[in-house]
């Protein structure tokens, strides 16, 4: 029994021993190094997301939303969206933030849309001569008459302060020539003054 005692002790004092060289003794290079190899990339990545940062250019877009003016008149209202010109369409962005509604902030200030809200882009095409914007059949449903010509307007706004391409719309793929539930007549490509042509 004393022999497994010793032996104990024995072990004991060699793993303090080990763990006192180890904590109070060791390199203090190494430690400094793995420290500073530690801190450079974190320090790296900053400076690099910094210089993305300011690198970026923005660019101020509108795209039109309805609201009341001062005599409580329905207008066409204006409405920034900032966008970065190296991620795609300035066309194809202005569409899909027209789609997606005005913010929170918007509505509180009496901005709203008369696009559907189920409204999705199916696709863009930019060709020399012409755009053709590609939306659901969603684009057409529900709010009778007036609702359908301001949706188009706001649209229609959208496209020609964006793009000067003939503009041309499908819904599900095909050519529109008659929209809505009431049938109302357009011709393409389509201009400000459609309901006129």
């Amino acid at each position: 029994m004393n022999n497994f005692i010793k032996i104990g002790l024995i072990i004991v004092i060699i793993l303090a021993a080990i763990y006192i060289k180890m904590a109070y003794f060791g390199s203090p290079d190494v430690i400094e190094d793995n420290n500073q190899n530690a801190e450079e990339p974190l320090q790296q990545d900053e400076n690099e997301k910094q210089e993305k940062k300011e690198e970026i250019e923005y660019q101020t877009i509108n795209i039109f939303f309805i609201a009341h003016n001062e005599n409580g008149d329905e207008v066409y209202r204006a409405v920034k969206r900032e966008y970065i010109p190296e991620y795609g369409s300035q066309v194809k962005f202005a569409v899909k933030s027209l789609i997606n509604g005005p913010s929170a902030k918007e509505k509180k200030a009496g901005v709203y849309t008369e696009i559907p809200a189920g409204t999705r882009l199916i696709s863009i095409t930019e060709a020399p001569s012409r755009l053709v914007i590609n939306l659901t059949s969603d684009f057409e449903n529900g709010g009778g008459t007036d609702s359908i010509y301001k949706r188009l307007f706001q649209l229609i706004k959208t496209v020609k302060i964006n793009s000067n391409l003939p503009l041309y719309l499908q819904l599900d793929g095909k050519q529109v020539d008659v929209i809505g539930g009431e049938g109302i007549m357009i011709n393409q490509p389509l201009s400000e003054d459609f309901a006129n042509e």
